[in-house]
């Protein structure tokens, strides 16, 4: 039986998306161990790290780096859709200012940005999508 070890984030969202990952991007975790632990003590409650706890899992499924400097945020959806979240202009700006050069995020907000900002912003409607960027340099 596979372990769902957790610390600074809810298990039942890790066990979740660990599903939509299989489901939706054919990556086979039923029968791997999956440990998730958010550093310095905080604790993640907001959906909008669903697409950054993902892309993390998934990096590390397929022994994979993602590039410094990227950052994800999102809500994703039971059928691997990637959902707009609120205050996307401020988690940008907190982006540039921690030294981000690329954001991946939902096309939904990325639409509605009315600013310019000194980064790359990639744009996703899936899950599968968010994965083939995760990568990229």
């Amino acid at each position: 039986m596979p372990r769902r070890t957790t610390l600074g984030v809810d298990s039942n969202r890790v066990i979740l998306l660990c599903a939509i990952l299989e489901k939706k991007a054919g990556l086979p975790l039923y029968n791997q161990d999956v440990f998730v632990n958010v550093a310095g003590g905080i604790r993640l409650d907001e959906t909008a790290a669903d697409l950054a706890l993902l892309c993390a899992v998934a990096a590390s499924f397929k022994d994979q780096v993602i590039p410094a400097g990227t950052a994800a945020f999102g809500e994703v959806g039971l059928g691997g859709e990637v959902r707009a979240v609120p205050m996307a202009e401020p988690r940008l700006n907190e982006a540039a200012r921690m030294g981000f050069s690329r954001v991946i995020l939902p096309a939904s907000n990325a639409e509605r940005l009315s600013m310019k900002y000194p980064m790359t912003l990639v744009p996703v409607r899936h899950i599968k999508e968010a994965l083939a960027q995760s990568w990229k340099k």
